[in-house]
């Protein structure tokens, strides 16, 4: 065994895999794409073993000779040797090639002598039949994301950034063998760069060199004509440009038989590429002035705008204030449509071909903002060297706060943008100057300052009139506002307005995103969560990834709010990819917030732990990274049943910084929670005097929600000092509010927190109940946390049911719901639909009806109820 063997990048959940099947013995199949790292897995994993190896390789030429693969393992074909060692590893490479004696032999050797541990670890591309039928388990080796491409590359030297892994990833697919031979080959230099046209590996050009050379001309044209075209090329204009007419579908034939060249998703009537480091090695091949030309032709036979502007980039060496111009005014038609990742290509396509200094660098400044805007923060950051070493401008330091702003640096934005207002001539530079109050709207929001953010939402329209795309954001923007400081209604008619002005593009994606953000605040869930679910998407013209997380995370909160919590914890694990690969860090917080609470309730302490850690954020942070992280502690403490824990958690929401936005209704639910924990704590006059103010706001904006939580609060006060009339009432109250509302969890919690006070007052059958139905509904949610305190506050209150043979009258109004809704023929899927339950809870609860009646189908469900009427 080697203790100083290096480690292997991205692979250490296959060792782990092998290490445990080492323990056992066993055959275990290693499968994964050519270059993907078979070979290396299977030398770290022998380098590692502590005991005898050894190895063997197949061979083409040798598949069909007999115990090839068993000489080389044990002399005289002998494989039952090498059970005679202990915990012997057997390595055989390149097994799709292997002959079926030795296959069946190992097969045979682990089979018959588990007591040996003997462990064969054979690699494949993939999984034979035969190999299928004598392995005891498969590991497949995924491709490298980018950022183990990142740590990789780290450990040959070269700091990538993350948008160059990303790059890198994307143009190597993570197959390692490539990864390493660029970071072997491309200068180091090249690295550093933003965005550069990254070569093909010297073994995958000369591979292409070979295919090309062996293709007949015209299936050599198309091969260099989809180069060209790039992927989701129309078959149509790769044979014009290719200027193929005849046999044309033996010439594609042909050109896909090369390897060079695949059928696109609509069969064949579209190409692509093979990959992208095919394309660059044919389009190389081409040579500049051959590739030029094909590209100028290219872009005649085109209709989209924006690729025919690319093609024409493609083709143009040397400065072209033609075609900069050209670029930058579609860059400014996409902007407005709020498709910024375009804008963004276009305008740094524009910056390379223009040849005026002062130009140049705005259009690279324009091209950094509208990265950020679409949500590409990495990219932009990595540019953010090349825009500060740029003169001073009021729109460089706009950019540089607005990238502030996105990683979540509220000094360093309220600097940057401070300085780019003091510099800017808002009557010579209206657009800037729009632009700077934009993104000062945006520094609002997220400092949870709603007047200021209306302010600045104000004065970028009246600067340039509603049209321009930073006034569109910020209209967009500026009924968060409105509903920060208790204007929701109002923001959502001014939404209904905006939406009809602005009908389409990647725009509307801001408008829908902030519509749902509203009616989440407004109890309208259902409609909240179709808008939220619609803005999630980034398809629409190049929508915004930034939209995009800000929608995932209230969508996750509604999900969780309504029940549908694996729904939520599945947006969570999808936003938090693309806020790892974009890397904006001002969502994460609110983000997983929602990820810890689920966690907490099922009871997955490590997973919640893990979701808090990734919700950490520092004193000086936005607002909006540090109240959900407070939720997110007092969420764990409270279902820790920790009131001080809860009351740590809360207590800097209490303090001068917080207020305003934060303790609007309907927005961040840590009123009530903080008073509960007061109440546990045994401060009561203190949790008096906290609650009034917090109910006549609620009841001021009649937010039922908020309103319902807030009494129950109240009501665990009454409770606590002796005033149980009293509490009944507020209990009452507040499930009465969440009539109608499908807040599963709310309502669980009110009807848990009922049956504590009743129980704690001596009534101990009423407390039964109100505890046994929200123990109903935990179960259903899966919140086995919260389930194990109902049982143990019905076990504690000494009341049992008598079982057997009971009554309709015994059952629980819960179970009498499902029993109607089944005796009228409905199903179990029918019957949680119509309750806002699972269908999981709702054979819960039949099962315990059936008992309770003595009865056992559904048919004699329906005959005792009919029996009854």
């Amino acid at each position: 065994m080697s203790d100083g063997a290096p480690p292997l990048t991205g692979r250490e959940d296959a060792l782990a895999v092998l290490r445990r099947e080492a323990d056992r013995g066993g055959f275990v199949l290693v499968t994964g794409p050519p270059g993907v790292g078979r070979s290396a897995v299977l030398a770290a994993f022998a380098a590692r073993h502590d005991g005898p190896v050894r190895r063997a390789a197949a061979a083409p030429w040798e598949s069909a000779q007999a115990h090839a693969v068993a000489d080389q393992l044990a002399p005289g074909r002998d494989i039952a040797a090498l059970t005679r060692e202990s915990a012997t590893l057997a390595v055989v490479d390149d097994a799709q090639w292997a002959d079926a004696e030795s296959v069946r032999a190992l097969a045979s050797a682990v089979r018959h002598h588990p007591e040996a541990r003997l462990l064969v670890v054979a690699a494949a591309p993939a999984p034979s039949d035969l190999l299928r039928q004598a392995a005891t388990a498969e590991v497949r080796l995924p491709p490298l994301t980018a950022t183990e491409i990142g740590e990789l590359a780290a450990v040959k030297g070269i700091l990538l950034h993350a948008s160059m892994a990303e790059q890198l990833a994307r143009h190597t697919g993570g197959i390692a063998r490539h990864v390493v031979d660029l970071l072997a080959e491309v200068p180091r230099d090249t690295w550093a760069r933003f965005d550069p046209d990254l070569p093909a590996p010297a073994a995958v050009a000369s591979r292409t060199g070979e295919a090309l050379a062996a293709c007949s001309s015209q299936a050599r044209r198309i091969v260099e004509a989809v180069a060209v075209l790039g992927p989701a090329t129309a078959v149509r204009d790769a044979a014009l440009l290719a200027g193929v007419q005849d046999d044309l579908l033996a010439v594609l034939d042909e050109a896909c038989e090369s390897g060079l060249v695949v059928l696109g998703p609509r069969g064949i009537t579209e190409l692509a590429p093979a990959d992208p480091m095919t394309r660059a090695a044919v389009l190389a091949a081409l040579g500049p002035a051959t590739a030029a030309g094909l590209h100028r032709r290219a872009a005649d036979l085109v209709d989209d705008p924006v690729r025919k502007l690319t093609l024409l980039v493609a083709a143009s060496p040397l400065p072209d204030a033609a075609l900069a111009d050209e670029l930058e005014e579609l860059a400014g038609r996409r902007a407005a449509d709020g498709a910024w990742a375009v804008a963004a290509s276009l305008l740094s396509d524009a910056g390379r071909l223009t040849e005026d200094r002062l130009l140049r660098e705005d259009r690279l400044t324009r091209a950094v903002d509208a990265l950020i805007g679409a949500g590409d923060v990495l990219g932009a950051g990595a540019l953010v060297p090349e825009v500060e070493s740029l003169r001073e401008t009021p729109l460089r330091n706009a950019v540089l706060g607005y990238l502030a702003i996105v990683r979540g640096r509220p000094a360093e934005a309220e600097s940057r943008l401070a300085r780019a207002w003091a510099l800017v001539n808002a009557e010579r530079e209206p657009e800037v100057a729009a632009l700077i109050c934009q993104r000062y709207v945006l520094h609002f929001l997220s400092r949870c300052r709603p007047a200021e953010l209306v302010a600045w939402a104000d004065r970028a329209i009246a600067l340039t009139g509603a049209g321009v795309p930073a006034a569109v954001e910020a209209a967009a923007i500026r009924g968060l506002g409105l509903a920060g400081r208790g204007e929701a209604e109002k923001a959502l008619r001014e939404y209904t307005e905006l939406a009809d002005r602005v009908r389409h593009g990647a725009q509307t994606q801001r408008i829908v995103m902030a519509r749902g953000w509203v009616g989440l605040t407004l109890d309208a869930i259902d409609d909240a969560r179709a808008d939220l679910k619609s803005a999630v998407p980034t398809t629409m013209l190049g929508g915004s990834s930034r939209i995009s997380l800000w929608a995932s995370a209230w969508l996750a909160r509604a999900r969780f709010l309504t029940g549908d919590w694996d729904d939520a914890v599945h947006t969570v694990r999808e936003a938090q990819a693309v806020l790892d690969h974009s890397g904006i860090a001002l969502v994460g917080p609110l983000l997983q917030w929602t990820a810890v609470a689920v966690h907490a309730l099922r009871g997955e302490s490590e997973l919640a732990a893990e979701a808090l850690q990734r919700a950490d954020s520092g004193p000086d942070d936005y607002e909006i990274m540090r109240v959900p992280l407070c939720l997110a502690r007092a969420q764990l403490a409270e279902v820790r049943a920790d009131a001080p824990g809860v009351l740590r958690a809360l207590r800097p929401l209490t303090q001068p910084w917080a207020g305003g936005a934060i303790d609007e209704p309907g927005h961040w639910p840590w009123a009530d929670m903080y008073a509960h924990a007061l109440v546990i704590a045994g401060h009561y006059d203190e949790a008096d005097t906290f609650l009034v103010p917090h109910e006549k706001l609620a009841a001021d904006r009649g937010r039922a929600s908020a309103r319902a939580r807030l009494a129950a609060a109240r009501g665990r006060l009454e409770g606590a000092r002796g005033e149980l009339g009293r509490a009944k009432t507020c209990f009452g109250e507040a499930l009465e509010l969440l009539e109608g509302l499908p807040l599963r969890y709310d309502r669980a919690r009110i009807e848990f927190t009922h049956g504590q006070v009743l129980r704690r007052a001596g009534k101990r059958r009423e407390a039964d109940e109100a505890i046994t139905s929200a123990r109903e509904v935990f179960a259903g949610l899966g919140a086995v946390t919260f389930v194990d305190r109902c049982d143990r506050e019905l076990k504690a209150g000494g009341v049992h049911l008598p079982r057997g043979d009971r009554g309709h009258d015994e059952l629980t109004p819960q179970e009498k719901a499902v029993s109607r809704l089944v005796a009228k023929g409905l199903s179990n899927r029918d019957v949680a639909a119509e309750l806002y339950l699972s269908a999981k809870t709702v054979q819960y609860h039949l099962t315990r009806v059936y008992a309770k009646l003595g009865i056992r189908s559904r048919a004699g469900l329906a005959a005792r109820l009919a029996g009854r009427e």
